[in-house]
């Protein structure tokens, strides 16, 4: 009689990214390690009827990055994004979607899908709005694509012929760690053994400003955009608005060690809560998310003092840095205040669904690099954020473990860990431990 099966692991072997200040990869570590603010006032649409008129845009041009001109027709610019930081992603694994297309599969990650598309096209039909009964005869012929955020990831399959599980994944700003979450289970099912994963987003448009102004959740500091993210300082005035995409390739341990892939890290665990409480409120305890982080720990097996870098959220809204602070200090105890811990929104703004890949990007950067990115602009921290928030400057610091968190409106509170790989290229086990054969 056999034994049972060895649990199937999942490790990430290849990495892409789009962010503000920097296309590519490179540029988006040495944008985030050398602190230097990528928010500027919004070029894409006149602000000047806004609150708050500044953002995080990606200097962003599709041709450059190899899309066709019929991709680029009838695809919104979050579909953009992740086909470009896919191409780069899998590139970068040197991995062959094609030779065997059935054990491929897509998630992607979004919270507002293509709202640029959308919002364009709905200016056009409807004349500026004058119009009640729109004329369909003037809308683009790829409306239905925009209207269904599950097509970015058919674009993804398509491109890279993955047959295997597909899925768009949308829970607010937490769309991006629960898509590489869902990733994760669909490899330990054995549903497929490569997945393409991560999360896009381009939400500055005018409807999308709009909404945020209207609860006075972005900055209103406009005269200094640079300065306008502060997470964890005691003069943040709320969060900046940013785009981008981050896709991983993330692959069963076997296989990307039968191929002789590079691992970045192994995904040791993930997990995710509601509050079911308000729409965008929190309750100051934090515990729905310190909840989240627990499952996630134990899920590592790790303890506290195991972590080396913690991705924080760190929206730079009064209410939700404070939460953070209280999820850390609940589920982690006093063993926190001697982990390095940051936001990379204080560069690159909050890009909503997009963010929470772009932080599992950092994190699977900061343990192969051994540097902890700052948070840019933490002049004078908040008496209630009593942390280590890494201020101003990077910190080279080696990371063995690292966890990244998410929150959302809705009450969505995500948390996941990444742990480096053992010296002999394979993932390292939990616990810190060498891996068990895969």
């Amino acid at each position: 009689m056999s034994g049972a099966r060895a649990p199937r692991r999942a490790v990430v072997t290849g990495i892409g990214v789009i962010a503000p200040g920097g296309s590519g990869r490179e540029e988006f570590w040495a944008r985030i390690t050398g602190g230097k603010s990528a928010i500027r006032t919004v070029t894409c649409f006149d602000p000047a009827p806004f609150r708050s008129r500044i953002a995080a845009e990606c200097d962003f041009v599709p041709g450059e990055h190899g899309l066709t001109p019929r991709e680029i027709r009838r695809t919104d610019r979050f579909a953009q994004f992740a086909l470009a930081a896919a191409a780069e992603a899998v590139e970068d694994s040197g991995l062959e979607p094609a030779a065997d297309p059935d054990r491929v599969g897509v998630t992607l990650g979004s919270a507002v899908g293509a709202s640029i598309t959308l919002e364009d096209e709905y200016v056009v039909a409807s004349d500026h709005g004058r119009e009640w009964e729109v004329d369909p005869r003037h809308s683009m012929p790829f409306l239905y694509q925009a209207l269904v955020p599950s097509s970015a990831a058919a674009e993804l399959a398509v491109r890279f012929g993955a047959h295997g599980p597909a899925a768009v994944v949308s829970t607010g700003c937490t769309s991006g760690i629960d898509a590489i979450g869902h990733a994760l289970r669909l490899i330990e099912d054995d549903e497929a053994d490569v997945m393409i994963a991560g999360a896009s987003d381009a939400p500055i448009t005018p409807i999308t400003v709009a909404c945020f102004d209207a609860i006075r959740a972005t900055s209103p500091l406009n005269d200094s955009p640079e300065l306008a993210s502060r997470p964890f300082d005691a003069d943040r005035k709320g969060f900046v608005l940013g785009e981008g995409c981050a896709v991983l390739v993330v692959e069963e341990l076997g296989h990307a060690l039968a191929r002789g892939a590079r691992i970045y890290c192994e995904i040791a665990g993930y997990a995710a809560r509601a509050n079911g409480f308000h729409m965008t409120g929190l309750r100051p305890d934090g515990r729905e998310l310190g909840e989240a982080v627990r499952d996630v720990m134990a899920q590592a097996r790790l303890n506290p003092e195991d972590l080396g870098y913690i991705s924080a959220h760190g929206s730079g809204t009064k209410q939700n840095d404070r939460h953070e602070t209280a999820a850390y200090k609940y589920a982690l105890g006093d063993a926190v205040r001697r982990v390095p811990i940051s936001s990379i929104k204080s560069v690159i703004g909050h890009s909503l669904g997009a963010i929470g890949s772009i932080e599992m990007a950092a994190c699977a950067l900061a343990i192969d690099r051994g540097v902890v990115p700052p948070t840019a602009n933490l002049e004078t921290p908040d008496p209630e954020c009593d942390l280590d928030y890494t201020p101003l400057t990077a910190r080279e610091v080696r990371v063995d473990h690292a966890l990244s968190v998410g929150s959302g409106f809705g009450g969505f509170q995500s948390a996941m860990v990444f742990s480096r790989p053992a010296e002999d290229g394979r993932a390292r086990g939990r616990g810190g431990t060498e891996g068990r054969a895969a």
